[in-house]
């Protein structure tokens, strides 16, 4: 029985750790990117328990924390315009544009709402045919299939008053971004789970075609997390560089092609703009020509315009993994959970927010 299904069939924590003790032979960084990752490695303490040569750093992988400051200013002044509705997921209400937020705004009685559903802005669309409804959409691919679904349905339904304002962003280009920058050494990808249910394995081979750098897609509870860095570890030893699955339970090869084909028939990838890593080209999705008189951009005269992060903020940097929440001057002063100033701080998937709630930083 070879070491790799051992380990899978046992789930023991200690062997694994036994075995990644076993291989560690110098400092490695590891990069995560995917906000649900980052919040189990700090709510299981998995940094805890790992050789401390093995240094965990978290990068662009909560979709809140990379929408860059134009965009949320877009969407209030959006919510400005007489007889709108904009209906968002709650995570974004509180994130700050240059003076306002969505929950300010609609503290001063803008129609703003929370949706919990790609789905639900068509039926308040559909119910209230007088107001115009602006889907504020932000995600990675995981959520890009279902809102492409939701958008494909409107259509068939004919509804005309329901529009999208779409701020979603794909992963393989802002690590091959992340990668090009070169401000920080990253030696293997914890890569996203979710993410790659949708896309599989295939975009991601330029990280190790390309940089020589290994990645693992890995799952989210402690024990998938450890046998991810197992697997990275054995890969350092044996002078590998691949990207390879630890989630095989639900990310096939090929991802998933139904995902896929519909993501591509609404929506078309375009140079798109990240906080912290600035442009990023073909790194976001916009419709298609088809489908673009539901695209809010086009059907309201309202551009975007690139705006600085909140003074003395670090969430850009936090994001590109060069520095950590406490390497920041507002966190845990001026930026707290209850009084957020930067949105690695609003998100629950944020840095800033796991590393306040789980670590000891006093």
């Amino acid at each position: 029985m070879n070491q790799r299904k051992k380990i899978g069939e046992t789930k023991d924590v200690s062997f694994i750790l036994n075995q990644i003790v076993n291989l560690t032979n110098g400092h490695l960084r590891f990069m995560e990117v995917c906000g649900t990752h980052t919040v189990s490695i700090f709510r299981s303490g998995v940094r805890s328990v790992l050789p401390k040569e093995i240094e965990l750093i978290s990068g662009p992988g909560c979709p809140v924390c990379v929408t860059p400051v134009g965009e949320i200013d877009r969407a209030i002044a959006l919510a400005r315009l007489p007889n709108v509705t904009l209906v968002t997921f709650g995570d974004l209400m509180r994130v700050s544009g240059t003076s306002s937020s969505l929950n300010q705004e609609r503290a001063m009685g803008r129609d703003i709402r929370i949706i919990t559903s790609p789905l639900d802005p068509l039926e308040i669309a559909m119910s209230e045919p007088q107001k115009k409804v602006i889907f504020f959409a932000v995600g990675f691919e995981t959520t890009a299939g279902a809102i492409a679904a939701a958008v494909k349905e409107a259509k068939r339904r004919g509804i005309k008053n329901l529009y999208i304002l779409s701020s979603q962003r794909l992963i393989p280009p802002a690590i091959k971004a992340l990668i090009s920058l070169n401000n920080i050494k990253i030696d293997g990808f914890i890569l996203p789970g979710h993410v790659s249910v949708i896309i599989g394995k295939t975009p991601y081979s330029f990280i190790a075609h390309e940089f020589s750098i290994m990645g693992v897609i890995t799952g989210f509870e402690a024990l998938d997390i450890l046998e991810g860095i197992y697997m990275l570890m054995r890969q350092k030893t044996e002078g590998r560089s691949e990207i390879e699955i630890q989630y095989t339970r639900a990310v096939k090869d090929e991802g998933n092609r139904l995902a896929q084909e519909v993501i591509e028939e609404v929506f078309e990838p375009f140079n798109a703009t990240w906080r912290g890593l600035g442009m990023i080209p073909q790194s976001g999705l916009m419709l298609r020509e088809e489908f673009r008189e539901m695209d809010a951009a086009f059907a309201f005269d309202i551009p975007y315009e690139e705006k600085a992060d909140p003074p003395g903020c670090l969430c850009g940097e936090i994001l590109q993994g060069i520095k950590k929440p406490p390497d920041c001057p507002l966190f845990n002063t001026r930026c707290t959970p209850e009084d957020p100033v930067g949105p690695c701080m609003v998100s629950s998937e944020g840095s800033c927010a796991a590393f306040h709630k789980y670590e000891d930083f006093e």
